[in-house]
């Protein structure tokens, strides 16, 4: 059987960690790093050891970041009274993308999943609780649209409606281009809930 390199194996069986990389892949990703130009390979080791020493999380939002606060918390340009509530930064992300929010935004670090041990006390929530003050009049809950995802939702409402917010979820439905006939009972529950008169 082959067997490559040490320093090989190593990065190999580094690089098979990451999610969604299995030994394969690793193996294909280690071989084209070698192949590299030394200058591209180290680049890239600079881009991950910057990561590790120069990113962490904002203390009000939980968002990562550079600096703390992080720019979001710190932009007087941004709706205060309104937060939205997300799983993980990459939500936050998409989010920020499409450049229609100008609220703040709270990072939960995860949703709520028993089966995985997670569960209420194991997400930013009372950090959430915490940084509401007399300015907040609505929490969006933008937690994905699973079953992990709708138990955070319902979870965090229960605990924020008695506060007298306005609590609203992000509108779930048909994404555009799609055809009726594929969409699933769920899908098609939702977007009828969610319509919007024209």
């Amino acid at each position: 059987m082959f067997k490559s390199a040490e320093s090989v194996e190593k990065l190999i069986t580094n690089l098979a960690r990451l999610p969604g990389i299995g030994r394969k892949t690793a193996g294909r990703l280690a071989f084209h790093l070698l192949k590299a130009p030394k200058e591209e390979a180290l680049e890239l080791a600079d881009a991950i050891r910057d990561v590790k020493e120069k990113v962490g999380f904002c203390s009000i939002c939980n968002n990562i970041s550079e600096s703390d606060p992080c720019h979001i918390c710190i932009d007087p340009e941004r709706k205060q009274e309104i937060i939205c509530v997300v799983e993980e930064a990459m939500d936050l992300a998409a989010l920020e993308k499409v450049e229609g929010f100008r609220g703040l935004y709270h990072v939960l670090g995860g949703r709520i999943s028993p089966l995985d041990g997670i569960g209420p006390d194991d997400l930013k929530i009372k950090e959430l609780l915490a940084r509401l003050n007399d300015k907040t009049k609505e929490i969006i809950i933008a937690t994905n649209p699973n079953v992990e995802g709708e138990a955070t939702a319902l979870y965090l409402a229960k605990i924020l409606k008695p506060l007298g917010l306005k609590i609203t979820r992000i509108a779930r439905g048909l994404p555009v281009g799609s055809d009726l006939e594929y969409a699933d009972g769920m899908t098609l529950s939702r977007a009828l809930e969610g319509r919007q008169e024209i």
